[in-house]
């Protein structure tokens, strides 16, 4: 009588394990600004890169490079923003729903506001550019289009977007709207 041998198969390794954490996921500007100046330039710099695959049709790849930081960590933080496709290549959604916090206008200065969704983000950075072209130029023909634009940012309020000339003018020439950016400043 034969004897018959059971084979124990070893499972195959993963190249690599899974993480015990869960990617980040930001809701508030609060949570934004507890986290460590690192990882706040890190989450914005994902923002970007996503934002430069869209606009500009790059890679990946890339955009990160471009943006400096690692095409792994963008991936694990911006995750849900990103499909993969067949051949393997990640590309960006149309849209996201990740949180930003954007500097705008307001009656007393500049106030930050987060915003989760990224079409809310191009919005308010058109809206930036409108104002910084009428400030400049006092061409009032694009900032127009934003008297009657209904926004809504993280916490679910309406935002409301300055759109007054002599107030745009006012802290124009107060130098209050001399911003490099509409991204919020880190911690």
């Amino acid at each position: 009588m034969k004897s018959k041998r059971k084979v124990v198969r070893a499972k195959p390794k993963n190249k690599r394990s899974k993480r015990a954490t869960k990617r980040p996921t930001l809701r508030s500007a609060e949570q934004y600004f507890a986290l460590p100046e690192d990882r706040q330039h890190q989450w914005n710099r994902t923002t970007h890169v996503l934002q430069r695959m869209r606009s500009q049709g790059i890679s990946l790849s890339q955009a990160a490079r471009e943006t400096g930081i690692s095409r792994r960590k963008v991936i694990d933080l911006g995750g849900s923003a990103l499909k993969k496709q067949a051949n393997g290549r990640y590309a960006a959604r149309s849209f996201d729903r990740l949180l930003r916090v954007l500097i705008i206008p307001s009656r007393g200065g500049l106030t930050e506001i987060a915003v989760r969704d990224s079409r809310t983000a191009s919005k308010l950075g058109e809206y930036s550019a409108a104002v910084q072209r009428f400030v400049q130029t006092g061409d009032q023909s694009k900032l127009c289009q934003f008297k009657k634009l209904k926004l809504k940012d993280a916490s679910g309020n309406a935002i409301k977007l300055l759109t007054a000339p002599k107030e745009l003018m006012r802290l124009g020439n107060a130098g209050v709207l001399s911003f490099e950016s509409i991204y919020a400043r880190v911690a």
